[in-house]
Formats: structure tokens, C-alpha cells, sequence
């Protein structure tokens, strides 16, 4: 815990919850839990409208439990006696799992699942009626494909742990990305683009003797913004149709569809899933560069304008999980990005702004609020 975070043991319906780690992420704003430690939260947790399924889902991954032996716990003490023990993958008494799940897991009857911590407490995991169908322990991926039709309820309930996909260490790492891998990569790549590429072109078509002449005309930054809109179309196109397919029950798309999106709603918090990975975007660029070099005159500077719309859709992206946004565009964004993973699965496609949801009906309608929200 950081030295600026304040210890948040809430209590709901006879449970304890700490929130503690949770504040700045919930969707709501850390200031929407002003004043709740160690107090019952159920009046204004179900007076705040939003809280769907999905919230509490997310909620149970915070679930503590009570141990009256235990009266400290992370240097705060806790509301009668409470010991935390997490629900998930990391252990909020310190203790660190082993690979990315618990020390233990093992089926406790019908539809339930426990999990044994390295000091021998018991705790439940999240939704006994989910979880238990994949072992957070193991590689994920092939995991997937025995879900069958309990896969798209699966994947729309969140939880706050940290995901492995693949088996062998070097291949997970290329789906693992931190996000300044993004700018360090593409933003060499784009001003390679330009001034190696994109200049020259102009400068061929316009006659002129050299290609730093490209650079004083109009026609240059033309084209890059024409490719910075054409990605904001692309971006909402991919992500309404592409990584929002329903895959039918077809256990090979159900495998397609986690592996390009389903993951970053399976665990909307992972650090290293919120930014595409080089490999594939390289791949992605190269198919999309096909039809863009016969449909427009100066396709490389059209394919550099494109790639910076989609970095700064991806910094905006990491943004809105992991930003705090005191107001303005980012702001709006935030909010509608949260409400697209907590409630409205189907609509709000848009990343960097949303004026394709607006223009093909899948705007989603905020609430207005009182007050600003700050994460």
C-alpha cells in the first residue's frame, strides 16, 4: 500500500470488504467512498445508480473475513477483529501467490471453490457459481475453449487479478506490455515514416528538389490528419465488430475472440493488458497498409497520420484506466470507458472520443453529476 492511500475496510450486507487498494480504480471516483472506513456502506451503495451485476461481481474480489485472533492487519487496525484475506490473486495480508493464482485451489462442493493461503486460512473465491470453472494458476488460453456455453457470461464478470495467457515465458511476454513499450516503439517508427517516406513522396509529386520542402506545404499535414480520422472510424469499427463478435458458442471464436479483447474485460485492472502489443499491431499494420496504398496518393504519409491516431488512442486508453482526469474530454471519456465494462457491454465502442457512437446509435447517456469525480 502506498504512503498516500487510506485504509478502506467497508461492510455490506454482514460481509467486510477492503477497498483499500481498490479506491482509485472504482469506477465511481475514490471521493464517492469519502467517509466510509470501517462504517456500513449499503445505504449509499444502493442508493448510487450503476452498480450492475458485473460491480458486484467485482466486488466479491474484495472480500474479507473474520479471524478475532487478528487485530492488525497492513498497519491499520480492523473493524472487529477482521482478518483480509483476498479472493483473488493477490493475498492483502502480504502474502504473495505462487505463478498468478493462489497457493491453493480445490473444488468445495457443488459450484464452490476455497483457496488455502500459506498461513492455512480458508477463503472463498470470487462467485463460487464462475470461477471455479477455470484455475487461475494455469495458462489461461486453452483454458478457454472448455468454457463452452458458460463463456460469455464468464468473461462480462470482472475480476482484479493479473492474468497469465500462455505456458512458456518468452511467448506470454509478447502479450504482456507495459505501456511506454507504445510511444517508444511507434514513435520512431511514424517520424521514420514521414521524413524517410512520406516527404519524398510528396516532394515526388509536387516536383520539388528536395523532400524537406514537403514540410512547408499544406498537402503534408493534410494527409497525416486524413489518416488520424481514417483510424478514429477504424478504431470504432474493430472494436464494435471485431473484439465485440459473439462468438455463438463456437468454441474456437469463444478462444479468438478472449485472446484479442475478452481478456481486458475478464481483468479490466491488469497493467500490462491495456495496450496492444507490438507483434500483432505490426502485423495489423502491415494487412491495413495494403488498401491504403491503393486508395490514397501518398500512402505511407496516410499510413503515419493513421498510426499516430491510434497511439494517441492507446496512451488515451491506459489513460482511462490508470488517470485521473480533473475534468473536459478525458474526463467525459473516462466515465463512458467504465460504464462500457461495468454496464453497458453493447454500446460506447469509442475510445479516443464518441462521435462514431453518436453517428451509428450506440452513444451511451451519461448521468449527470453534482460533483466531480476524482480517481
Amino acid at each position: 500500500m502506498g504512503k498516500t492511500e487510506q485504509p478502506l475496510i467497508v461492510r455490506y450486507k454482514n460481509q467486510w470488504y477492503d477497498l483499500t487498494e481498490f479506491a482509485h480504480k472504482h469506477p465511481g471516483g475514490k471521493n464517492s467512498l469519502t467517509g466510509l472506513h470501517e462504517k456500513d456502506m449499503a445505504e449509499r451503495f444502493d442508493r448510487a445508480p450503476g452498480h450492475s451485476q458485473a460491480a458486484k461481481y467485482l466486488m466479491k474480489e474484495y472480500q474479507i473475513k473474520h479471524d478475532p485472533k487478528q487485530k492488525q492487519q497492513n498497519g491499520h487496525s480492523l473493524p472487529n477483529g477482521t482478518k483480509a484475506t483476498v479472493n483473488g490473486a493477490t493475498l492483502r495480508n502480504g502474502t504473495k501467490p505462487t505463478g498468478n493464482g493462489l497457493h491453493s485451489t480445490k473444488p468445495h462442493g457443488e459450484g464452490h471453490t476455497t483457496a488455502v493461503t500459506a498461513n492455512g486460512d480458508v477463503a472463498h473465491l470470487t462467485d463460487d457459481s464462475m470461477e471455479y470453472l477455470v484455475d487461475w494458476s494455469k495458462p489461461m488460453l486453452l483454458q478457454i475453449y472448455r468454457l463452452g456455453d458458460k463463456y460469455a457470461e464468464w468473461v462480462n464478470k470482472p475480476v482484479d487479478r493479473e492474468l497469465r495467457l500462455f505456458g512458456p515465458t518468452w511467448v506470454e511476454n509478447l502479450t504482456r506490455t507495459p505501456w511506454w513499450i507504445v510511444p517508444a516503439f511507434w514513435i520512431p517508427a511514424i517520424l521514420y515514416l514521414i521524413v524517410r517516406h512520406g516527404a519524398q513522396q510528396v516532394a515526388t509529386g509536387r516536383g520539388f528538389a528536395s523532400a524537406s520542402e514537403s514540410f512547408r506545404t499544406v498537402e503534408l499535414y493534410l494527409h497525416l490528419a486524413i489518416g488520424a480520422f481514417a483510424w478514429t472510424l477504424l478504431e470504432y469499427s474493430l472494436h464494435r465488430w471485431v473484439f465485440h463478435l459473439d462468438p455463438k458458442g463456437n468454441r474456437v471464436l469463444q478462444t479468438f475472440h478472449f485472446l484479442i479483447h475478452g481478456q481486458h474485460h475478464k481483468v479490466p485492472f491488469d497493467p500490462h493488458r491495456l495496450v496492444f502489443p507490438v507483434p500483432p499491431a505490426l502485423l495489423l499494420t502491415s494487412l491495413f497498409y495494403q488498401p491504403v496504398y491503393y486508395a490514397f496518393p501518398y500512402p505511407r504519409l496516410t499510413l503515419a497520420g493513421g498510426l499516430i491516431g491510434y497511439l494517441v488512442y492507446d496512451m488515451i486508453h491506459y489513460y482511462l484506466h490508470y488517470g485521473s482526469p480533473a475534468g473536459g474530454h478525458l474526463y467525459h471519456m473516462k466515465r463512458y470507458h467504465y460504464s462500457h465494462h461495468f454496464v453497458h457491454h453493447d454500446q460506447g465502442y469509442g475510445i479516443s472520443s464518441d462521435f462514431w457512437d453518436k453517428l451509428f446509435g450506440t452513444r451511451i447517456m451519461l448521468r449527470k453529476l453534482k460533483y466531480l469525480l476524482k480517481w
